[in-house]
């Protein structure tokens, strides 16, 4: 439905070959783990909590794009392909990064969901008010998405002061939480029932003009 690609064995490969059918290898029984790039540091050092904190984001987009139309489950599947790619630099020093083919994000990319974010925005009423998070299940799922991604965020913000973070990746994370905010609201006001709008008068329902 939403276009899985055919060249996983192709992202396998850039990524290093590191799948196997052996789930488990008991080197970090200790408490360490491999980075993509080869090192071993402690499981609790702020690279594994930023490169972990995105992947919770991309697990949770996929219960969200599992309950979402099909027009944002399709901008969420793109979304967690790059989120590999992110992450695969994120998991990797820079000395490395550099003996590795891996595709960046890129300013492009954060300008294209901005613009993406705008679009939909168009499509929606006018937000004056702080929506309380819920409505429909697509709309409540994105809305945890929402907040891991600005969670992924502060982590990686964290690793950017001892270790080299291209600011694309900063940015294309701070955009995307605007952009699942936008995607909740189109959930529940184009395809479901409305967001619930919180102000000093209390609590309205919102929906398509």
């Amino acid at each position: 439905m939403y276009g899985v690609p055919n060249h996983l064995g192709e992202l396998n490969s850039k990524l290093g070959g590191c799948l196997s059918k052996r789930i488990y290898t008991r080197a970090g029984d200790k408490g360490q783990t491999s980075l993509w790039s080869g090192e071993r540091i402690d499981k609790d050092d702020s690279r594994v909590e930023a490169y972990g904190t995105v992947d919770e984001l991309n697990s949770f987009l996929g219960l969200a794009k599992r309950h979402s139309s099909e027009r944002i489950g399709t901008y969420i599947h793109d979304i967690q392909i790059l989120l590999f790619y992110i992450n695969a630099e994120l998991a990797s020093t820079d000395s490395g990064m550099a003996n590795k083919n891996v595709r960046k994000v890129l300013h492009v990319d954060v300008e294209k969901i901005e613009k993406l974010a705008d679009e939909l925005s168009e499509e929606l009423p006018l937000l004056t008010n702080f929506v309380i998070p819920g409505g429909s299940d697509a709309g409540a799922y994105l809305h945890i998405c929402r907040t891991i991604c600005r969670r992924a965020e502060r982590r990686v913000l964290t690793l950017s002061k001892v270790s080299n973070v291209d600011p694309n990746v900063l940015g294309y994370l701070n955009r995307l939480s605007d952009l699942l905010f936008v995607f909740s609201r189109y959930e529940n006001i184009i395809a479901g029932d409305g967001d619930q709008l919180i102000s000093r008068d209390g609590v309205r329902i919102q929906k398509k003009d």
